[in-house]
């Protein structure tokens, strides 16, 4: 059951709706994600990139800031949208792909 944290819905423990105001400000994911111990970098994606089965040995955190993800992670499928959060813990087997019909730009980071 969604839950509220102030102006985001917490839709399970790993995705975050609306964790960050749209539009979103680089700078501002950027200073949240590194008073958490985790880096902020961006990734431009043209329609229908897909980055398949990646695993990391650190947790990971995604941010959209224009279109639309699709990213499955340990065979759990979400759909994040601008300002949405979506964390990826370290081990898991995860999925990222491009849905919008135009580039999407978006942060990732690892502690």
């Amino acid at each position: 059951m969604p839950r509220r944290r102030g102006r985001a819905v917490v839709v399970t423990e790993l995705l975050v709706r609306g964790k960050f105001r749209t539009p979103v400000d680089p700078g501002e994911v950027g200073k949240d994600w590194r008073a958490r111990g985790f880096s902020c970098d961006t990734f431009v994606d043209p329609p229908g990139r897909e980055w398949n089965d990646f695993v990391h040995s650190t947790n990971e955190l995604v941010t959209v800031l224009e279109g639309r993800l699709s990213l499955t992670i340990d065979g759990e499928r979400f759909v994040a949208e601008a300002g949405d959060e979506v964390f990826i813990p370290k081990g898991a087997v995860h999925s990222v792909k491009n849905i919008h019909g135009g580039t999407t730009r978006w942060l990732y980071g690892y502690d």
